[in-house]
């Protein structure tokens, strides 16, 4: 009876902290981006600007690569480098046909993540929240795809 009390004692636990985690804050559009809706994902987090070319081109292959994960367990994040908020964010976005979630938060705390000084930067997040790759310059879908393929293996 004990190890049964025990146990159970143990999953509540393990839901109330599951329940606590942190939400990302809110998108481009203001909506609140849960905790839930992430975890487990992949993540390829993008670093733009608007005032970076290749930021601007490879936001297409951005928009391709998140349409190609969903339902994959892969997401595809975008994070203003400039720190734009609310309506400015939102326009950003909107001119630069940006499709895939922007956040308005930027998640580097939380996913310590080293701030990069180049643009465009991607970052490669596991299911389980850890850093997997750095990648600095303008990345195409099929590169990233490929890339997301190759360290799912090795899991």
């Amino acid at each position: 009876m004990r190890r049964q009390l025990q146990m159970v004692l143990g999953l509540m636990s393990g839901l109330l902290v599951a329940g606590c985690a942190e939400d990302w804050g809110v998108d481009q559009h203001g909506q609140k981006v849960p905790a839930e809706q992430l975890e487990g994902q992949w993540l390829v987090i993008n670093y733009w600007a608007e005032w970076c070319g290749p930021c601007r081109t490879e936001i297409p292959e951005l928009n391709r690569l998140d349409d190609q994960l969903q339902g994959r367990h892969g997401r595809v994040l975008g994070v203003n480098y400039d720190a734009l908020q609310g309506e400015d964010l939102a326009e950003a976005a909107r001119s630069l046909g940006i499709r895939f979630t922007v956040l308005a938060q930027d998640p580097a705390q939380h996913l310590e993540l080293a701030r990069s000084d180049v643009l465009p930067t991607t970052f490669i997040i596991d299911a389980s929240g850890r850093l997997r790759e750095r990648l600095v310059g303008e990345q195409t879908a099929a590169g990233l795809q490929a890339r997301l393929a190759q360290l799912q293996a090795e899991e």
